[in-house]
């Protein structure tokens, strides 16, 4: 059979298959593609009311999905030059908790038109400044104590020693815990908010500071007696010292480590190769059980009971807070370590 075109026009074979012929040039050329169209950016209107008296402070037309609650902060300060970002607490409830500054405005439970209410926190001031102010009080006034300075004791004492070694070694001991204090806050902590009230400083210089009057006072006075089981008593005690302000500090670099320098991120702390940090896996704030030894360390030292005090009220402030931290690891971390307690292993 030989080769014939149908009606079609396409070619047929010997065999009686049918080949369709070329197409035109024109129908072979690829299309252009569709010209993709630009999804339109849905802005929001943000109204910003007193959280008190519910009267309208700002109205912000125009802001972008994904702005942060920092950058409105930043806006509404245009607007208020008297409230500066760090002194706004910006709620979606008046009673509400503060948002933070790394929430964005599109994730929050709002609509288009976003209603948020604001409350002044005050005056404001630098962790760093209220720790450097914290700690340098109690290593000056414990040392004015030590060197007998005239009108804290009876004239005839002006400026002399103790004849009791151990008063020379707590001396060195509570020195060296504010003098590591004191570098930890420059070189070592990274903080996650960058103020604080400024009306705090008052209150916790009142208490390092009064704290630190009255156990000098009673330590370094003219007639204090030494611990009743003597020398043994004071070395155990300054072993327990040793130990707790080491752990203290390795705590502080494990947890320094977690956080890249200028974020806020959070991380789930866990042991490292030092041995010291290894009571993370029985507890969430060790930092805080290092604390608690070195100041029972120095309690059994001293045998002084305002030391005794301190001790215990300072347990009791730090309590608080790593049962606060604790209670934010299980809440942000679902995969926190169930083992852990918040500041003494197994018991609280």
């Amino acid at each position: 059979m030989v080769n014939s075109k149908s009606a079609t026009g396409n070619k047929r074979v010997a065999n009686g298959a049918v080949v369709p012929a070329p197409l035109p040039v024109q129908a072979q050329s690829k299309r252009k593609p569709a010209k993709k169209t630009k999804k339109a950016v849905v802005f929001f209107e943000v109204e910003i009311l007193d959280a008190k008296t519910k009267d309208k402070l700002c109205f912000l037309d125009k802001v972008e999905p994904n702005a942060t609650i920092g950058e409105i902060k930043s806006m509404f300060h245009k607007s208020h030059p008297q409230w500066y970002p760090a002194r706004q607490s910006i709620r979606l409830d008046p009673k509400g908790k503060s948002l933070k500054d790394e929430d964005v405005l599109q994730h929050l439970p709002v609509g288009t038109t976003a209603t948020f209410y604001f409350r002044d926190l005050g005056a404001q001031i630098s962790w760093v400044t209220v720790f450097l102010t914290e700690y340098t009080g109690p290593l000056v006034i414990y040392l004015l104590f030590y060197f007998r300075v005239p009108f804290i004791y009876p004239p005839k004492y002006d400026f002399t020693t103790s004849k009791h070694w151990v008063v020379h070694l707590a001396c060195m001991c509570h020195s060296f815990h504010y003098v590591k204090r004191l570098l930890e806050t420059l070189f070592v902590h990274r903080f996650s908010h960058g103020t604080m009230p400024l009306r705090n400083i008052f209150k916790n210089c009142t208490y390092y500071w009064g704290f630190a009057a009255w156990m000098a006072y009673y330590i370094n006075h003219p007639l204090y007696t030494p611990p009743i089981y003597g020398e043994q008593q004071i070395r155990i005690a300054l072993i327990i010292f040793l130990f707790c302000q080491i752990g203290n500090f390795s705590i502080h670099i494990a947890l320094r480590n977690l956080r890249p320098p200028g974020s806020k991120t959070r991380k789930i702390p866990y042991p490292t190769k030092n041995p010291f940090t290894w009571i993370f896996l029985l507890v969430s704030c060790p930092n805080y059980t290092y604390e608690l030894g070195s100041w029972l360390g120095f309690t059994l030292m001293t045998q002084c009971l305002p030391v005794a005090f301190f001790t215990l009220v300072g347990f009791i402030q730090m309590t608080v807070w790593a049962k606060g931290k604790h209670r934010s690891y299980l809440k942000e971390f679902r995969d926190y370590p169930p083992l852990r307690s918040p500041i003494l292993p197994f018991i609280l």
